[in-house]
């Protein structure tokens, strides 16, 4: 009986253990919270940081990313709309296509935006840095680099 016991609270344990405190896990709803413009200030600030702006650039990236954080604040209020009101549906083929040819077109607007905004260096740090942001969205960012990927 008592080792059952001793059993029993020892996979208790050991389950606590296991579980990622609450401060680790991502969480998705702090930028929902935000205005478009405390993104686009965030985000400045932290490109800013990152790749040493001028303030001549912090001035143009800071434009280029609140017109991004409002577009995107559009975007998901009018998903959020459909979804309550019924009508998010499964898209066809041709409108799948229609909306990733429309996402690719903005990313090459962007990147050219970007490439006259900032000098070589920092644009090629900046490439990095997304390069960095997707492997770490799609999970394998710490595989890749621990293989020297």
């Amino acid at each position: 009986m008592k080792k059952i016991v001793v059993l029993i609270v020892l996979m208790a344990g050991i389950t606590a253990i296991a579980q990622k405190p609450e401060h680790e896990r991502p969480h998705r709803g702090d930028m929902s919270d935000m205005t478009p413009e405390q993104m686009a200030t965030l985000q400045t600030k932290q490109m800013t940081l990152a790749l040493d702006l001028t303030d001549a650039q912090q001035k143009q990236i800071q434009s280029l990313n609140l017109e991004n954080a409002m577009a995107r604040s559009e975007k998901m209020k009018e998903m959020k709309a459909k979804k309550e009101s019924g009508e998010a549906k499964k898209l066809t083929s041709e409108e799948r296509y229609a909306l990733k040819t429309a996402r690719l077109d903005h990313q090459i607007a962007q990147k050219e935006k970007m490439k006259k905004i900032l000098n070589t260096e920092q644009y090629e740090k900046w490439e990095a840095m997304k390069k960095d942001r997707k492997g770490h969205r799609r999970g394998r960012g710490h595989k890749e680099r621990a293989n020297g990927k």
